[in-house]
């Protein structure tokens, strides 16, 4: 049975969203495609506000794994 790939908008968020967590700035974004760069900025920038509000390491488990099951 073949395995479906993920939405290419989805992960560009959820890596987004986890560099924005782990503090990297957003000149980072490995996305060269325009929609898909947005995207990943949109994660990027809900990641930096979860790390200034705290949700990082075992109290930001929760969210992380609301995110990744957008």
């Amino acid at each position: 049975m073949r395995r479906q790939k993920r939405d290419r908008m989805e992960r560009a968020f959820q890596k987004g969203y986890m560099a924005g967590v782990e503090g990297k700035s957003k000149d980072s974004c490995p996305k060269v495609n325009p929609t898909e760069h947005q995207e990943w900025l949109n994660g990027w920038r809900e990641g930096r506000v979860d790390n200034w509000d705290g949700l990082t390491g075992v109290r930001g488990i929760h969210r992380i794994a609301e995110i990744t099951m957008r």
